[in-house]
């Protein structure tokens, strides 16, 4: 493994008060939001969602649907805004391209041998290769946890810079499969390291791996997203993925944003949410704002 530009010091990273996190984020939960807010803020969130599909069993006509439905969340109410991205494998790019053209809506793509991330360097990079040759704006790669988890702190790097490069023009999101990190302390360590050699984005979760975006482990990543701020005056954004169903738990993200960075993350270009089963419900939401009751969830497309 080449040697890194510049050591990476865990030393420096204060250690994570763990009843504190717990505390403020339950505190934040709780947060009244009123109608007028809710509906902007619910708007906000489905500009904000990572529409994915990573199954075995993805085809075109799977992906083309859900572009579809990335582009017109609620067919016949332009007021609710198409969605940030769709998320595929390298393979389906080329696919969710031509059916997004000229949309605003982007594409992402996993790669570096998603989920698990054990495979070679050199497959990890063909991987991400191809994925932005076939037309991806954003490629999401997953660390190696064993090797985070061993202290190689220097192969994870080392591979963040590599898949950085090999990006080009699109942005890095990093998955740090927090599930795996085991306490917050590391969640913290991983964020900061991520951000440091090279990530656009730092994210949670594949989805693959319970517990995922928890509140406490959201927070932590946005504390790191915040001093890393103050310390180079990088924006780096956040994407909490995995177990996100209810609007009221995207709502609560939207909060966590606020509080702990401020408006200038209240944007996609700073905050995503990847789940595509939260989309209905935060549709049936607005339905219920505007109607004031309920529609049943089949009168929404199932992804």
């Amino acid at each position: 493994m080449s040697s890194l530009p510049r050591p990476f010091d865990s030393s420096r990273i204060p250690r994570v008060d763990a009843v504190g996190v717990d505390e403020r984020a339950a505190a934040l939960a709780k947060r009244s939001i009123k109608k007028t807010s809710k509906i902007a803020g619910i708007k906000l969130a489905i500009s904000m969602i990572d529409l994915t599909t990573l199954e075995g069993k993805d085809s075109e006509g799977k992906v083309r649907q859900l572009c579809q439905k990335a582009m017109r969340p609620l067919p016949g109410d332009p007021s609710v805004p198409h969605v940030a991205a769709v998320c595929v494998y390298p393979n389906l790019v080329a696919v969710a391209k031509h059916a997004l053209a000229g949309s605003g809506v982007l594409v992402a793509s996993v790669a570096s041998g998603f989920p698990a991330g054990l495979v070679p360097l050199a497959a990890k990079l063909d991987d991400t290769r191809l994925a932005v040759d076939s037309g991806a704006d954003e490629i999401d790669m997953v660390i190696d946890r064993g090797a985070f988890l061993s202290g190689d702190y220097e192969k994870v790097a080392s591979e963040i810079l590599a898949i950085k490069d090999a990006c080009g023009d699109a942005h890095l999101k990093v998955i740090l499969e927090t599930g795996e990190l085991e306490t917050y302390d590391n969640v913290r360590k991983a964020s900061r390291l991520a951000m440091t050699y090279g990530a656009d984005f730092i994210k949670t979760s594949t989805g693959k791996i319970t517990p995922a975006a928890t509140p406490g482990v959201v927070l932590v990543m946005l504390e790191a997203i915040r001093d890393f701020y103050f310390e180079t005056g990088r924006r780096i954004g956040m994407k909490p993925a995995g177990g996100i169903k209810t609007s009221k738990q995207a709502l609560h993200l939207l909060v966590l944003v606020k509080e702990t960075l401020g408006d200038a993350w209240l944007t996609p270009k700073l905050f995503r949410i990847g789940a595509s089963t939260v989309t209905n419900d935060l549709l049936m939401q607005l339905a219920k704002e505007a109607s004031g009751r309920y529609q049943n969830e089949d009168y929404f497309t199932k992804d």
